[in-house]
């Protein structure tokens, strides 16, 4: 880009916090979601497509790394980085407990790996970067409706769990707009922005659906009529599958979009405060 025509980045707090999880409470309960059916099979599978994906983000993002040259983009590429290795690296510990537990977790990953695996070859680098942003703003809202949304807390309990959600959660929304920055430096085609999000809107949610069935399959819990209808049921009323959050998500594909458009830099700042302040919650999990 030509210095008459270089954008200018916002700073933002992007760390990389090393944490460790433990999970003693998950290997008790099977149902590790407020004992609902559904959302626990939900839950697992959406952290068994985790490590795989935020590999994917990272290979995607680290490619165009040497063509960026605002310093502060290239800043906040390493903080995106360091976070999205670190996801991963908790995603797959939670995985081994829940595979443990009877979930499917090693089988999504295998299915994820091989999946975008696929899409490296078929696609070409700008493609990827176009589909990792696509699903950073999956991510960003769902992490957005945790933080902001007591309801949507109290859907995860008191757990560990709940305790990793909320890490990743604060620093998905921290990191929320640097795939997509690092797309419009490097490419900045609006029809590819949008095929691309429609393209995961198709793929990432079908994924979800195909697997959280598949995974109920193997719980015989699933095959009392009673409670997988309650469970099925209790959807409608789930704050991650609100009208707002479904114009949220849809919203990507406006023209002028950009994902700091949406969010609250004082959720961000309470959140920072609550997990790692001097009094923070998670303190006891930083390394």
């Amino acid at each position: 880009m030509t210095a008459s025509t270089a954008q200018h980045y916002p700073a933002r707090t992007i760390r990389t916090r090393r944490m460790d999880f433990a999970y003693p409470d998950v290997v008790r309960r099977r149902h590790f979601v407020q004992g609902d059916l559904v959302m626990s099979h939900v839950v697992a599978v959406l952290s068994a497509l985790f490590p795989e994906g935020e590999d994917f983000f990272v290979r995607s993002v680290r490619h165009f790394a040497d063509q960026i040259t605002d310093p502060e983009l290239k800043q906040q590429v390493a903080g995106f980085i360091g976070q999205e290795v670190t996801h991963g690296r908790e995603h797959r510990e939670l995985n081994e407990r829940l595979q443990e537990m009877g979930y499917p977790t090693r089988r999504v990953d295998r299915f994820t790996r091989k999946g975008l695996a696929r899409d490296e070859k078929l696609y070409p680098p700008e493609y990827c970067l176009g589909i990792t942003a696509a699903l950073e703003h999956y991510t960003a809202t769902l992490a957005e409706v945790l933080l902001g949304n007591p309801k949507a807390r109290e859907v995860l309990g008191e757990s560990s769990v709940r305790e990793m959600l909320l890490w990743h959660a604060l620093e998905e929304s921290e990191h929320k707009s640097v795939a997509f920055d690092v797309f419009q430096e490097v490419c900045g085609s609006e029809k590819v922005r949008v095929r691309t999000m429609r393209l995961v809107n198709l793929t990432f949610v079908l994924t979800v659906v195909i697997h959280t069935l598949l995974s109920l399959a193997q719980d015989r819990a699933a095959y009392n009529p009673i409670r997988l209808v309650r469970s099925l049921a209790g959807l409608r009323h789930s704050p991650f599958l609100s009208p707002a959050v479904i114009r949220r998500i849809r919203s990507y594909t406006r023209p002028g979009f950009h994902p700091d458009q949406i969010g609250s830099p004082e959720l961000l700042d309470q959140w920072r405060a609550e997990l790692f302040g001097p009094a923070g919650v998670l303190e006891a999990h930083q390394r």
